[in-house]
């Protein structure tokens, strides 16, 4: 029965099988170290000359290689005991030996952390560079963050529901990403830039409690950290408020970053509030840094802060007209509704959103449940009461049966751990990221489909002509 690398602390004078990869060989003339990594961490293998045909093969080992070994676990010699592993105590004398896999040497040096090494390379060898401790490190406390996150919502009457992939295409922010029906041709799916609508249905339905770990897609153009596609947890409550939903996340962040990362402290809890203006005011940004120190990541702070108020509607430059500062299902403040005609502008947002360290890590708001608020929201963006109905109608037609008040909010998983890991960027916690400009140099993504497929979905590729 296979022991993992790290159970070999319990094992002193007993024989062990271990297997995983040749990550160091050292050979020192009679005797042969070889550290042995697997999922567990590494552990040093030690040959020795007497065994001329186990030696000879150890011989032959080379960095990546899969190995399988059989030996005794003994004590090493206080001399040479490595206080750096957590196996340093012990080292395994190989009796077997079998290669399981030789492998080609490998694209970069795995024993560093990897930043000196250029992204492209990285990410075409991706199945390389996930082999190095630190990524290693962080996937597990993504792994473990997840966790504690479900396990603090279903505690609190939270269901998990998987929303759908395909589904339709809404003027709600992004571009969207198009998938083509092959049977409904002509016709286009999008993949969802959230879950924001069926959310708000899943209220209308009862479940009053949602949350899920959701994949969300949105077509932009590079902006620095961003990826084509990412990870959040979206939630959604019925017969709630702002202070509500507030101060549940707060609780959850706080249970998270105690619970994860304890070496981290909270910079100030309860989590400081601002409003939009006071923050822009003040800091001249609605994602002020509070970190008391300004060594702060030095010193592991944790800098939170809540900025609410914000304006419901803005000004885009690029589309010439008001478009909604966070998506058009947010609910105005009361008392400024009736200023929807007169002052569009002054209206505030029922909107909050969650800063940490100087980034937005997530945001929501208490959302429109009544029929007519929402058209006319649609209406002050500009919508036709036709575009209206052939986008949102279904929204609509589910706030004519009985839609609860109801809000949430959505947090960034891959900036929130990115940060919690003390990661420069989202891509050092995402196990497949895109380059910068969204493409997949490990599976060679976007790429040409087949004229066959193209014939299937009666799609037809148009080449542009050449000045």
């Amino acid at each position: 029965m296979r022991t993992l690398v790290g159970e070999i602390v319990n094992k002193e004078g007993e024989k062990a099988e271990l297997m995983g990869w040749v990550a160091v060989r050292r050979d020192h003339g009679k005797i042969i170290f070889i550290d042995l990594r697997d999922r567990s961490g590494i552990c040093q293998l030690v040959f020795i000359g007497k065994d001329k045909e186990l030696y000879e093969k150890a011989s032959q080992l080379r960095s990546e290689w899969v190995i399988r070994v059989v030996g005794q676990v003994n004590k090493r010699p206080e001399n040479l005991v490595n206080p750096n592993l957590a196996t340093g105590k012990q080292e395994v004398l190989v009796e077997e030996l079998e290669v399981l896999n030789e492998a080609e040497t490998p694209a970069f040096d795995l024993a560093t952390d990897g930043y000196e090494i250029s992204e492209e390379v990285r990410m075409e060898y991706r199945y390389l560079d996930l082999r190095r401790e630190r990524l290693q490190r962080n996937l597990r406390m993504r792994s473990r963050g997840l966790k504690l996150i479900m396990d603090f919502l279903n505690e609190r009457g939270f269901i998990y529901v998987e929303t759908p992939i395909l589904g339709k295409s809404t003027p709600e922010g992004a571009r969207d990403y198009l998938v083509p029906s092959r049977l409904h041709q002509g016709k286009f799916y999008a993949l969802p830039q959230s879950p924001q609508q069926y959310k708000q249905l899943l209220m209308v339905a009862g479940l009053e409690r949602y949350f899920q770990i959701a994949r969300c897609f949105r077509d932009e153009d590079t902006r620095g950290d961003r990826q084509p596609e990412f990870t959040q947890l979206d939630l959604e409550m019925s017969f709630t408020n702002e202070e509500e939903v507030m101060r549940l996340i707060e609780e959850m962040l706080v249970y998270l970053a105690e619970n994860l990362v304890p070496e981290k402290k909270l910079a100030q809890k309860p989590f400081p509030r601002m409003t939009h203006k006071e923050a822009m005011e003040k800091y001249n940004s609605d994602k002020p840094d509070l970190r008391k120190s300004e060594l702060g990541i030095m010193n592991n702070e944790l800098g939170f802060v809540w900025i609410t108020d914000f304006p419901l509607l803005e000004y885009s430059e690029t589309e010439k007209k008001l478009v909604a500062t966070h998506h058009p299902f947010t609910h105005p403040k009361e008392e400024d509704i009736e200023k929807l005609d007169s002052d569009p502008k002054s209206v505030r947002a029922r909107a909050y959103d969650i800063v940490l360290n100087g980034f937005e890590i997530g945001g929501g708001s208490i959302r429109i449940h009544k029929p007519d608020l929402q058209e006319k929201m649609f209406e002050v963006l500009g919508l036709s009461k036709e575009k209206t109905e052939a986008d949102f109608g279904h929204l609509l037609k589910a706030f004519r049966h009985g839609a609860p008040p109801h809000g949430g909010i959505a947090l960034g998983l891959d900036r929130l751990f990115a940060i919690l890991s003390g990661e420069p960027n989202i891509r050092e916690v995402t196990a497949f990221p895109k380059t910068g400009d969204g493409r997949d140099l490990l599976m060679n993504a976007p790429s040409e489909a087949s004229k066959e497929q193209l014939k299937e979905l009666n799609i037809e590729i148009r080449k542009k002509k050449k000045d």
